[in-house]
């Protein structure tokens, strides 16, 4: 089942001021992410399946995993110039 992608308003910000380059790779990783939240993601922090993250070669992305409403919250994006 696909997960829908919400943002928390700082990320989506940070998300529009990167680079085209690195704004698409971000953006390929998480319609990934959306399809298969664990194999295309890492854990941040414990392994719970709940708080992930995506790393890119620019940037990386905290995301919250919701498996009961089947969405990917991006808590925040940081862009690794």
């Amino acid at each position: 089942m696909i997960y829908r992608l919400k943002y928390d308003p700082a990320a989506d910000a940070v998300h529009e001021a990167i680079p085209p380059a690195a704004s698409e790779t971000l953006t390929l990783a998480l319609a990934d992410a959306c399809h298969d939240p664990i194999a295309a993601t890492e854990p941040y922090g414990e392994d719970d399946d709940v708080m992930r993250m995506i790393v890119t070669e620019q940037a990386f992305a905290v995301l919250l995993v919701g498996n009961t409403l089947k969405t990917i919250t991006v808590l925040q994006i940081n862009y690794l110039d």
